[in-house]
């Protein structure tokens, strides 16, 4: 039952008229027309009275607050209006409620905001660390060379590719964190066409054949009977996803173990599984892989080399595919990354598949 500040007025101005013409009725000498005079003017006093103090001092701060908050703007704020706030039973509760759900929603924005500042210097002192490397070695060899070790040829030649090993080093830095950028900003567009996963593997695990065979490890597509995985995707992209899962499994696996592409085909989609059966990776640090410059081990990452941006730019580019890779580790059992794509139906021919894929690796 919702109550109006006039009729909450009405039944109070009621109950006082009512217990103090009771009390007055028990003193001698008074009659049934001085009760009815003490009524009715006690009944309209404390009427008007709890009407000025419900409506006008009450209800005045809560229209206060009211104005207070719609100042403020806010879309996510749910305020009833103001006819119906003080038809409630209890209008201070109802926007007493109305402000927590605001200030916890507001809360949880403002420690999102830390989070985000807390990563914002975390990723600041990682990208000054990461160029300041680079630079500074680049530096010490230019440096040396031109405080007088340039006239022996010998140490001038190892210097110089020295320097520039590190200043090719820094210009891959500068490349992944323009390609981050910008499919975080969306400036990169998805080509999408009909890409063969299988071939696509298999040319990736030519590439990285010496790396394989320093480190003893076997590399596998799996199932053998499946020849062709057509799926839908951008070439350069799914290509920069796999180079860098197959690469990572390499790196950072077991020496003499294996590296395994697993296809596994649904009705629209197509699984991908990159596995290696290497040490795995702690549970603790299976959430933030993904995050910029984040590494596992630094100091062995650091001396196989790379950015710290790889993982980062494989979750955009299948984010940008409209799916979403997931990781799963176990210690000293190995490490699986899974992801799908859409699965390309029989309706296009063998013929236009080859074409399509050839173009693109030309390209």
């Amino acid at each position: 039952m919702s109550l109006s500040p006039r009729f909450i007025a009405l039944i109070l101005a009621f109950v006082i008229s009512l217990i103090t013409t009771t009390f007055l009725a028990f003193v001698d000498g008074v009659n049934r027309s001085m009760l009815f005079v003490v009524a009715t003017a006690c009944f309209i006093a404390s009427f008007f009275l709890v009407l000025y103090t419900i409506d006008i001092i009450v209800f005045r701060e809560v229209n206060k607050m009211y104005r207070t908050i719609h100042k403020l703007k806010m879309k996510d704020f749910n305020m009833v209006p103001r006819k119906k706030l003080i038809q409630e039973l209890n209008p201070l509760k109802t926007l007493n409620d109305e402000i927590f759900v605001y200030v916890s929603k507001k809360q949880k924005e403002i420690d999102e905001l830390k989070r985000l500042e807390l990563f914002r210097r975390e990723f600041l002192a990682d990208v000054s660390h990461e160029f300041k490397t680079p630079i500074f070695a680049a530096q010490g060899f230019i440096h040396t060379l031109l405080d007088g070790a340039m006239d022996d040829e010998n140490v001038r030649e190892r210097f110089l590719k020295k320097a520039a090993k590190n200043l090719d080093s820094l210009d891959v830095l500068v490349k992944d964190l323009l390609v981050l950028s910008q499919m975080e900003t969306g400036d990169i567009k998805m080509n999408i066409a009909p890409v063969d996963m299988h071939r696509l593997s298999l040319n990736i695990f030519g590439r990285l054949e010496n790396i394989a065979e320093d480190r003893n490890i076997t590399l596998k597509v799996k199932p053998d009977d499946m020849a062709e995985v057509w799926v839908k995707a951008d070439l350069d992209r799914i290509e920069q996803v796999m180079l860098n899962l197959i690469e990572n499994a390499i790196k950072y696996g077991n020496e003499g173990g294996k590296v395994i592409v697993h296809f596994n085909s649904g009705k629209k989609f197509v699984e991908i599984s990159v596995r290696d059966n290497g040490p795995g990776i702690p549970p603790e640090h299976l959430t933030r892989i993904f995050e910029r410059f984040y590494r596992v081990d630094k100091s062995r990452s650091k001396e196989r080399g790379g950015t710290g941006l790889g993982l980062a730019i494989v979750k955009h580019i299948i984010n940008a595919h409209d799916t979403k890779i997931a990781v799963m580790s176990k210690p000293d059992k190995g490490t699986t990354f899974t992801f799908k794509l859409e699965k390309v139906f029989q309706g296009t021919t063998h013929a236009d598949h080859e074409e399509s894929f050839i173009t693109q690796t030309n390209s």
